[in-house]
């Protein structure tokens, strides 16, 4: 995850946004503290893959089980 000082994002700023087109991580700092994330947006009209996101969300395997009576009960269940 590449980090930047303002001086260098502003003489590179084509490049950081090159990067962040391609999905990197692009943070602009002053000294050692980050002061922004620069994010690419969605290109309109590109639709979403299916399993574009696998392996970085973990469901458990009990994610539809009945909740705990205690937790009901704490909604008045």
């Amino acid at each position: 995850m590449p980090h930047f000082t303002i001086q260098e994002a502003q003489e590179n700023l084509q490049r950081l946004i090159a990067l962040a087109q391609n999905g990197e991580e692009v943070f602009i700092a002053d000294g050692q503290n980050a002061l922004v994330q620069l994010i690419a947006l969605p290109r309109q009209g590109q639709l979403r893959v299916p399993g574009q996101d696998e392996g970085r969300l973990v469901v458990p395997d009990d994610f539809d089980d009945p909740l705990p009576d205690e937790i009901l009960e704490s909604f008045g269940m």
